[in-house]
């Protein structure tokens, strides 16, 4: 079983989003959008789109959202199989986070490095 095939993403806090996201977006670059962060569309060696895309993300350092980690970053792993992963890391006696989402963006998991890093497990919609 294929397990992580690439990074979907990554996103870190900030103690000011918004200053920060100017500052990338001024200083390196970056098209920082109005929900805080940017898309890097996969493109081959002659600049053809390959069909994904890894998004970098400034959150509000008080959002919670990386839960249960301290830690201030959380890497979006993208996956071929979230169920099929995610039960293999419980068999494997990883701490497997009980709460799954599902959107039009896709399949969600998370899983607890033995560090306390809360990894996200991001199975893509069909075509993406």
């Amino acid at each position: 079983m294929k397990r992580v095939t690439g990074i979907g993403g990554i996103f870190f806090y900030a103690k000011d989003p918004k200053a920060l996201g100017e500052w990338y977006k001024r200083h390196l670059g970056i098209d920082v959008q109005s929900w805080g962060g940017a898309a890097f569309e996969w493109k081959d060696d002659d600049g053809k789109p390959t069909g994904g895309t890894t998004a970098w993300c400034i959150s509000s350092a008080d959002s919670g959202s990386f839960a249960p980690s301290a830690a201030p970053f959380v890497v979006n792993y993208r996956v071929a199989d979230l169920d099929a992963l995610l039960q293999a890391l419980r068999a494997e006696g990883c701490n497997v986070l009980d709460k799954t989402d599902e959107s039009e963006f896709g399949k969600f998991g998370w899983v607890i490095d033995p560090e306390g890093n809360k990894a996200e497990l991001w199975q893509p919609p069909p075509g993406q």
